[in-house]
C-alpha cells in the first residue's frame, strides 16, 4: 500500500510519519498529542457552571466532564491521541447574503454526514497503526460524539489556535475544516503544539455574530461563547421554542450558521474548496426555496423525514426542528407568498411547529395571514400555540394603529 507504515513500532514513532499516513487516507493535515490532561478543563468547568452551554446536559454529566479532563479515563492505558483535520470549505460567498426567499444551510451540512465521513477514515489509519505496531492497539475513534476536547488536542498536536470564533484556526487553511481524534496506547512521538494567537485585536467575528453569542477572550485567553445564543444551537440542538427575541437575527438559516466564519480573515485568505465528494452539496440543501422546502417538509412524517435524511446531519435537527427552522425563516422574509404555507403549517400536529408558524404568519401581516390566525385561535387548545397566535395578533393590531397614525399625521401636516 503505498505510503504506509512498515516499521513496527517498538518505540516512538517520527510523528511526520503518522501524519503522512494521515494525509494518504485523505486528510488536509493531521498532528500528535500526548499527555492525558487537558489544561482547559478549569474554563470548560466554569462555562458549565455558567450555564452557557444551554439545554446540552450530556455536556454537563459529572462523568463526561471528569473523561474530558483526563484520557485515560475514556481509553485505559492512553498513550498518544492522534488528531486530524478534513476540510469541508466550498465557494461560496457569504451565504447568509442575497435571496432571503431561500435558505440556508451550513456548509458543513450540505452534503453527507462528516460523523461517518471523518470516522470510517479514522479507523483505518488505526487499522494502518496496528498494522505497522505488529500488535493489537488500543484504541478509540472520536468526531464530535465523544468525552474529549477536540480542539485542545488540535493545538496541542499542532493543528492552530483557538480564534475568538471558538474555531480551531490552521494558519493556512482556515477553519473550514472537521477534526476527528484516534486515542491510542502507542508511544508515538508527540507533534510541536500550535503556540501563537494570530487572531491578535481582530474582532471581525465578534461584530459580526448577529445574536452576540461571542462574548471575547476568558482571562486566561480562551474564547467565550454563550451556546444559548449561537445560531447553530438555536436551530440544531435547542428542542423546544427559539427564544422570540432572537428570532428576527437568525435571517433565512434554517440549519446552523458561518457567519462567525465567513467574517474571518484567515478563511477569506487561506480557505480553498475541498476536494472531498462526500461533502459536495445535495442539489435539495443548495439554497432551495423556502416556500418549496416547507411543503416537502410538512408533507412528511417524522419517520419518513428520518428516511429522506438519513446519512445527512440535518437529520439531529428532526422534523419538528426543521419546520421550526423553516417557519422562523418565512417569517423573517416575511413576503406574502409565504403565507399559504405558514397557514398549512399553523395546522400541523406538531405544537412546536404551530407556534412558530404562527408567530411568522403574524410577520407576514397581510389579510389572509392574519384571518388564518383569527381562524386558528378559534380552535387551538395548545396553551404555547395559543399565546403565540394572539400576541402575533396583538403585534399586527398595534402595527396597523402606528400605521393609521402616521397616516393621519402626513394628513394633518
Amino acid at each position: 500500500m503505498p505510503g504506509s507504515l512498515n516499521s513496527r513500532l517498538n518505540g516512538p514513532l517520527d510523528s511526520e510519519r503518522v501524519v503522512a499516513e494521515a494525509v494518504a487516507l485523505g486528510f488536509e493535515t493531521a498532528g500528535v498529542a500526548t499527555g492525558s490532561r487537558s489544561g482547559h478543563v478549569a474554563h470548560f468547568r466554569e462555562w458549565i457552571r455558567a450555564g452557557l452551554h444551554g439545554e446540552m446536559g450530556y455536556l454537563a454529566r459529572r462523568s463526561a466532564v471528569e473523561r474530558r479532563s483526563d484520557l485515560t479515563r475514556t481509553l485505559d492505558g492512553f498513550r498518544s491521541a492522534v488528531v486530524v483535520a478534513h476540510s469541508y470549505a466550498d465557494a461560496d460567498p457569504a451565504a447568509g447574503s442575497g435571496d432571503r426567499s431561500r435558505a440556508v444551510v451550513a456548509r458543513y451540512a450540505r452534503g453527507r454526514d462528516y460523523h461517518h465521513v471523518v470516522g470510517e477514515r479514522l479507523e483505518e489509519l488505526g487499522d494502518r497503526l496496528e498494522a505497522a505496531a505488529g500488535r493489537p492497539v488500543q484504541r478509540r475513534a472520536y468526531v464530535d460524539t465523544g468525552p474529549v476536547l477536540e480542539r485542545d488536542l488540535a493545538q496541542r498536536a499542532g493543528l492552530g489556535w483557538f480564534g475568538k470564533n471558538t474555531m480551531l484556526i490552521h494558519p493556512r487553511r482556515g477553519s473550514y475544516f472537521f477534526l476527528g481524534v484516534l486515542l491510542t496506547d502507542l508511544p508515538l512521538a508527540p507533534s510541536s503544539p500550535f503556540r501563537e494567537d494570530h487572531c491578535g485585536s481582530c474582532r471581525r467575528c465578534i461584530d459580526a455574530c448577529p445574536t452576540g453569542a461571542l462574548l471575547g477572550r476568558h482571562e486566561d485567553g480562551a474564547p467565550v461563547i454563550d451556546a444559548r445564543r449561537c445560531i447553530s444551537y438555536l436551530t440544531i440542538e435547542l428542542r423546544g421554542a427559539v427564544p422570540r427575541h432572537l428570532r428576527p437575527a437568525i435571517g433565512n438559516r434554517v440549519f446552523g450558521c458561518d457567519i462567525c466564519q465567513e467574517a474571518c480573515p484567515w478563511n477569506e485568505s487561506f480557505a480553498t474548496p475541498a476536494s472531498e465528494p462526500a461533502y459536495m452539496s445535495r442539489p435539495d440543501l443548495d439554497r432551495p426555496s423556502l416556500v418549496e422546502l416547507a411543503r416537502r417538509l410538512l408533507a412528511m412524517s417524522g419517520k419518513g423525514f428520518q428516511r429522506e435524511y438519513a446519512g445527512s446531519p440535518l437529520s439531529r435537527a428532526g422534523r419538528k426542528g426543521m419546520l421550526r427552522n423553516v417557519c422562523v425563516a418565512l417569517g423573517n422574509w416575511g413576503d406574502q407568498e409565504a403565507g399559504p404555507v405558514l397557514a398549512a403549517a399553523l395546522a400541523d400536529p406538531a405544537p412546536l411547529v404551530r407556534a412558530h408558524a404562527a408567530w411568522a404568519l403574524g410577520r407576514v401581516g397581510s389579510a389572509e395571514a392574519l384571518a388564518a390566525l383569527a381562524t386558528r385561535r378559534e380552535v387551538e387548545t395548545d396553551r404555547t400555540v395559543l399565546a403565540e397566535v394572539e400576541a402575533a395578533l396583538r403585534e399586527a393590531e398595534a402595527d396597523d394603529t402606528q400605521g393609521s397614525d402616521v397616516c393621519l399625521d402626513i394628513v394633518d401636516g
